[in-house]
């Protein structure tokens, strides 16, 4: 787990980007997110589920960098607030769905 918090602490986005995450992060349902972004039935445990978001985080942001033209800024809100969900989710306690 500590893996995981060192390596958010060390994701360092624009300030507008963090802001719409943050802001999209108080609806965050995991049921209905993960399933949409992750395309599984059921969510994995939250720790898998941060890692995998992370890596596709990492990719969405060397798209942004590149001004790549295929780079969805709204994917990368949504995968934003899932990992911001996931991470409060995380720290609260024991594995929870909502």
């Amino acid at each position: 787990m500590q893996d995981i918090i060192s390596r958010l602490n060390n994701l360092h986005r624009p300030a507008l980007l963090m802001r719409a995450a943050r802001i999209g992060a108080d609806k965050y349902r995991r049921t209905g997110h993960l399933c949409r972004l992750l395309g599984a039935g059921t969510p994995p445990r939250h720790g898998p589920a941060l890692m995998h978001l992370i890596e596709m985080e990492a990719e969405l942001n060397d798209q942004r960098k590149m001004a790549d033209a295929s780079y969805c800024l709204v994917r990368h809100v949504e995968v934003v607030i899932a990992i911001i969900g996931e991470a409060r989710m995380l720290r609260s306690g024991p594995d929870q769905i909502t």
